[in-house]
């Protein structure tokens, strides 16, 4: 199949989150499949060009945008370093800046984005059966295909794909943006748009001829209100089309056998190595290297998500313990302060690194006995099977994806510690079970043996969406 893969940010290219991992692991499983998969998204400053490397397609071609006519110059890249075929859409002004996301234009640049994609389609000699859009930044897409594409004969055989990675972005703008995109004709309001509002996260759910979300158990869960972000209507009237396919993780960019940041390599027959990672570990966090005391490590986002709230409820109690925790991350301003207050109240126990530095995630992976993961909600998660591939045990909350990969070790094929109840007492009983395990070194390394052991790789996924893929094409061409 030729298959179009739209996304916000692709690793190695571009990484804000998972999303990138997802953007790199996938279309590689794919194309090891037979598939014709190629990538697309936008080419942000960032981007280091020589680097990869890119190379421009000539000639230029405009981008209509507004119903005026006014056209903008578009100049793509294309880059062949993954294996996959990438093209990057090139515009100053929407892309010329410092960060990916974070702007209160951003709705305005990935329409145009979307519209720049459609209009590439037309200057390549390639059209794919497939569209596969991610998340809120790709809904135009679906919704014009569905309207003004449907005039149009090329687009009209194009089957579409919708992923959601998180339902708590969903892209909500004025309805005036329409304008903007070139929508013409009128556009009926879904029931779970405001009057006046487009939610371009609904609009990828409303008009794509298939849907899926990146674990089982977050596609049932956003059927919910509880997860479900005030879209959980709409899912529901689409539940028919709606799928979950479990993320995967790719063994060879994630191997402690080979892993270039690890101050010591190993295996699952060589475990004793991993004491040299949590030393050079422990130094980097300015915490004393104790191979006695277990290391707790949380690597991720700042944001309420992640439950970083309960961990700073819990801190008290937590260290108390006696363990050490190296925190590693971005996120939320406050977030940050709470957490750089932790080396001095908690001097030799916590150590914390306020930054997005991978190389350093990786030796922390390599060196830490828990992975903590204790989120609110969790569509799929990459940090518990990193982790688990790396011989840090997650600990972690039942939500999402981490109930589909995470066992607990009560069980005899159990690879961390799972609580159900979002709560600071359920919490620390998952860490006093952690701790009991860490007492019986022979049992701990077998839960070790055990998580090291499982398969993440994208290939089971892939063909999950090669069957997604297929049942697109047969509801959208009959």
């Amino acid at each position: 199949m030729r298959i179009l893969y739209v996304v916000a940010e692709a690793a190695p290219f571009v990484k804000v989150g998972g999303l990138a991992d997802v953007a790199y692991g996938l279309p590689r499983a794919l194309r090891a499949l037979g598939h014709d998969v190629r990538v697309i998204l936008p080419r942000y400053r960032a981007i280091n060009g020589a680097a990869y490397p890119l190379q421009a397609l000539r000639p230029p071609f405009e981008v209509s945008v507004g119903l005026a006519g006014e056209t903008r110059p578009v100049e793509v890249e294309v880059s062949e370093a993954t294996g996959v075929p990438t093209y990057f859409i090139w515009d100053e002004y929407y892309f010329g800046r410092d960060q990916v996301y974070g702007y209160p234009d951003d709705p305005q640049r990935f329409i145009f984005f979307c519209r720049a994609v459609l209009a590439f389609l037309r200057h390549i000699d390639w059209r794919p059966e497939i569209l596969h859009g991610n998340d809120w930044h790709t809904g135009f897409l679906f919704l014009w295909l569905a309207t003004a594409g449907r005039r149009e004969r090329f687009y009209r055989p194009i089957a579409t794909v919708f992923t959601i990675h998180n339902m708590a972005y969903q892209g909500i703008t004025g309805d005036a943006l329409l304008a903007f995109g070139g929508i013409h004709e009128h556009v009926e309001r879904l029931e779970v748009e405001p009057p006046g509002h487009i939610n371009w996260l609904a609009r990828g759910i409303a008009h794509a001829d298939a849907i899926n979300t990146v674990s089982p158990r977050y596609a049932q869960e956003i059927l919910t209100p509880e997860f479900g972000f005030g879209l959980e209507p709409l899912l529901q009237r689409r539940a028919d089309r709606l799928f979950g396919i479990l993320n995967g993780i790719d063994p060879e960019a994630w191997d402690p056998r080979t892993d270039p940041a690890l101050a010591a390599r190993f295996d699952v027959e060589t475990l004793e190595r991993r004491s040299e990672n949590k030393r050079a570990a422990q130094e980097a966090f300015g915490l004393p290297p104790r191979a006695e005391v277990p290391l707790f490590a949380f690597i991720g986002r700042l944001i309420e998500q992640k439950g970083v709230d309960m961990l700073l409820e819990a801190a008290e109690a937590l260290f108390t313990r006696g363990v050490q925790v190296a925190i590693l991350g971005t996120g939320m301003p406050e977030y940050e302060a709470a957490f750089a207050e932790w080396p001095s109240r908690f001097p030799g126990q916590a150590g914390v690194r306020l930054a997005f530095d991978e190389p350093l995630s990786r030796l922390l992976y390599g060196g830490a006995d828990v992975f903590l993961m204790p989120s609110k909600f969790e569509p799929c998660g990459l940090g518990q099977m990193i982790a688990m591939r790396y011989g840090a045990l997650p600990l972690v909350h039942a939500v999402g994806g981490l109930v589909d990969t995470v066992q607990d070790v009560a069980r005899e094929d159990g690879t961390g510690f799972v609580f159900s109840s979002f709560s600071q007492e359920a919490f620390l009983a998952a860490v006093d079970r952690a701790l009991a395990l860490y007492r019986n070194p022979a049992a701990w390394r077998a839960a070790q043996r055990r998580a090291m052991a499982r398969d993440f790789s994208w290939a089971a996924s892939a063909q999950a969406y090669e069957a997604l893929y297929r049942r697109a094409v047969a509801w959208h061409n009959p």
